[in-house]
């Protein structure tokens, strides 16, 4: 407790030397947009992490408030989301990581069809220690996107009811074509607009959501050691980690470029030694 309050102080001057050059430049007309000063921590826990959103596992876990705005970088912008703010836990116990991210959307969106768009959440991390553009990355800067999808979760689950039902019965299922899915997470690069591509190997980062009375509640997961991918985002305790984050509401006709975002902040990773 001592060194938590210690390091608060020393925190002080530095929030209010921020402060102050944001007000310098506010003046001077120019624009704060960067959220790189804002930290997000990754706990550090001992044993297996929670694999859902309901685990009581996650109450103990500090949320930090994330404010959404409209994509506006590039056409079609995207200025009004219905989606403003991202709620999100992270916690971790040296091999594996694992991030709660909650958000209100008053509908449902987990079938995607000719006129219809889904529901989603992503989190952005970029391949090596300077962050590219937040979107979509950019050439030489490559960004690893994790894209939890809420018509992959659904045909996870409709699977997973089908299968328990006809072990319960004893019956045939009946015939129904739901994808098979390794994730309700699409693993993605991107080098800049019009270049996102899927990883080969995907099945590494892992979801699992539910929602409820107008929130979903969506769980990500990743080793955290790499496989020796060079598009694997790097995650290391003690590591210092650029993550932006973005949010689609489906029943709002978003997709694609037409989102909520948060850029770059800074993902703080727990060392091991201070559990």
């Amino acid at each position: 407790m001592v060194r938590f309050l210690d390091r608060s102080r020393s925190i002080i001057p530095l929030l209010a030397g921020l402060l102050f050059g944001a007000l310098v430049l506010g003046w001077l007309g120019i624009p704060v947009v960067s959220s790189e000063g804002m930290i997000i921590r990754s706990h550090l826990v001992s044993g297996d992490l929670p694999a859902t959103p309901e685990d009581p596992a996650w109450e103990k876990v500090p949320v930090m408030a994330i404010p959404l705005s409209g994509q506006v970088i590039t056409r079609p912008v995207w200025p009004e989301p219905s989606a403003r703010a991202l709620s999100l836990r992270s916690i971790h116990n040296g091999t594996e990581i694992a991030f709660l991210l909650e958000w209100q959307d008053n509908t449902k969106n987990d079938r995607l069809t000719p006129g219809t768009f889904r529901d989603g959440v992503a989190i952005g991390l970029p391949l090596g220690d300077a962050p590219a553009f937040f979107c979509m990355g950019q050439l030489d800067h490559y960004i690893n996107i994790w894209h939890w999808k809420a018509d992959w979760q659904s045909d996870i689950d409709r699977r997973a009811a089908r299968a328990a039902e006809g072990k319960a019965s004893g019956e045939v299922r009946r015939f129904e074509v739901i994808p098979r899915r390794k994730s309700s997470v699409e693993d993605l690069i991107g080098g800049g607009f019009s270049t996102l591509t899927t990883k080969e190997d995907q099945g590494r980062v892992q979801g699992k959501a539910t929602w409820k009375d107008g929130v979903w509640r969506v769980v990500i997961r990743r080793p955290m050691g790499s496989t020796g991918q060079e598009n694997e985002a790097r995650l290391e305790p003690g590591r210092l980690q650029a993550v932006a984050f973005a949010v689609w509401n489906g029943e709002n006709k978003e997709r694609n470029g037409q989102k909520a975002v948060a850029p770059w902040f800074q993902l703080a990773i727990d060392p091991v030694a201070s559990l």
